[in-house]
């Protein structure tokens, strides 16, 4: 059991890590600015489909995303081998949010400006499929890439993910959804009974959650649990498991 679940995790992070090294291709499918452009011409492009299937994806399956196939995740992981103390996001959460509310009013702007959307071109500023195509994009990459960077270098584990990143809110908003109406999805679940308090969850944790106290407390839900697993696999006593089902 204990090499299964050693694999999960270098399988997982081998995943994120390689979604990383494919960021020069794939980041105009994520690209906050590109479906900015794409709304003022009444485009559906790559990026607002990505968001979209982010969004339903996560009322099944969470921010797993974030978990096995972020970009920036995998560069913040790389980060752990310099900077692997508790990003305590907490009170500053919200900053993510004060981002995104502004960014989604801006495409709904434009869109409505543009008199809806009449297109649909996935490839819409990528007509190469890959993104990085042009050395005038470079720019917008490097600052991507140093945004995520110096945040995970100087406020802890995947710090970006709590302050920066404007995909988590599609995902927070599709997982709250989900609870709300209570319908099967992936989640975790939690014996406290068999828990030693240990502490291992925590220190394992690469959001910087108390899984522990929540184990305690019985409630495992938090909108920043990416659902990576790093705390049942090293549970020694298996306290911690995956369900998919209501509750």
């Amino acid at each position: 059991m204990a090499k299964q679940q050693a694999k999960r995790q270098r399988t997982r992070k081998a995943m994120i890590l390689v979604s990383f090294l494919l960021f020069p291709i794939t980041l105009n499918y994520i690209s906050p600015y590109i479906i900015i452009d794409g709304a003022s011409l009444g485009i559906i492009n790559g990026s607002f489909i990505v968001f979209v299937l982010l969004f339903l994806s996560s009322l099944f399956l969470g921010r797993l995303w974030c978990a096995w196939l972020c970009p920036t995740g995998g560069l913040q992981v790389a980060c752990f081998a310099i900077n692997a103390k508790p990003a305590h996001g907490g009170r500053f959460d919200w900053i993510k949010w004060g981002i995104w509310i502004p960014w989604v009013s801006i495409i709904v702007i434009m869109a409505i400006s543009a008199g809806g959307y009449q297109a649909v071109n996935f490839f819409h500023l990528t007509d190469s499929g890959i993104s990085l195509d042009q050395p005038f994009v470079y720019p917008s990459y490097y600052t991507v890439v140093g945004m995520f960077l110096i945040l995970s270098l100087t406020t802890g584990k995947r710090g970006g993910c709590h302050y920066i990143c404007w995909m988590a809110p599609f995902m927070i908003i599709g997982r709250k959804t989900r609870n709300l109406v209570k319908w099967p999805a992936l989640r975790l679940v939690a014996d406290k009974d068999k828990c030693k308090d240990c502490k291992s969850c925590t220190e394992n944790c690469p959001m910087s959650l108390d899984v522990n106290g929540r184990v305690q407390r019985g409630e495992m839900e938090n909108s920043e649990c990416i659902l990576c697993g790093s705390c049942i696999d090293v549970c020694p006593e298996s306290a911690i498991t995956y369900s998919f089902s209501a509750g």
